[in-house]
């Protein structure tokens, strides 16, 4: 049972999860619950999505997660992890079949930091289109994702390797490339020329199977974006 069509206000809360599946709690177009479907997909996990009005979110999922935020995930026991890298790391444990995270502790805390990092880049993607919009000036803010995706090149080029954990995908990639997907809906995309081994990421990432799973086109992005920035997002847009 996967709910397409947003559970808003007033809705009744889903059952119990069916016994060896885990559900989560999502937004189609939210890059934060895409981080949990991607490890979901790529670890080949059974689980059932249920997508939530974030605008007017219903009373019973704020029970289950009190930030009202995607994603959350919940087991047949009823027990609920939320925040998304917590959901990842905890599906990365749960199910030790195709593990994303390395088992060194060393490896394991770069890709923490290293994830740090990308959460000071993420507010960028947001504020250059918003400012963008009201007609502010926004060459400062553009100039500071420049070189914070310069940064990013960087690092691929200094750790000789295709991915940012290694020669094949890892957690770290997963947690990054939903901002990559939408750099069009952005208005970023053209930060990418000029960063020859981020761009190759980019197309390396497009061939991944969880990706393709869990993808929308640039121009379903750019659609749901705009309603989103006029302040009214369409969680249902396409369905």
């Amino acid at each position: 049972m996967s709910a397409e069509k947003c559970l808003a206000k007033g809705s009744a809360a889903p059952g119990p999860v069916p016994k060896d599946y885990i559900r989560v709690y999502s937004m189609r177009f939210c890059p934060f619950a895409q981080r949990a479907r991607l490890v979901l997909k790529a670890k080949g996990i059974k689980y059932e999505t249920i997508n939530i009005h974030l605008k007017e979110k219903p009373e019973w999922y704020l029970k289950k997660n009190p930030l009202g935020q995607v994603p959350t995930l919940e087991t047949p026991a009823g027990e609920v992890i939320y925040e998304s890298p917590i959901t990842c790391e905890y599906l990365d444990e749960v199910y030790p079949e195709k593990k994303l995270l390395p088992s060194s502790p060393f490896a394991k805390a770069q890709q923490k930091m290293m994830l740090e990092h990308f959460s000071k880049v993420i507010p960028y993607f947001y504020k250059i289109p918003m400012d963008r919009k009201k007609g502010e000036d926004v060459s400062g803010l553009e100039a500071e994702l420049k070189e914070k995706f310069a940064k990013l090149n960087e690092d691929l080029v200094n750790k000789k390797t295709k991915f940012f954990g290694g020669d094949s995908i890892t957690m770290i990639d997963y947690m990054m490339w939903p901002w990559f997907e939408r750099v069009e809906a952005y208005q970023v995309k053209q930060f990418l020329d000029g960063n020859p081994e981020l761009k190759k990421w980019t197309e390396l990432m497009l061939q991944d199977s969880a990706v393709k799973a869990t993808m929308f086109s640039p121009d379903a992005h750019k659609a749901f974006f705009k309603t989103f920035l006029d302040g009214n997002p369409d969680f249902d847009y396409g369905l």
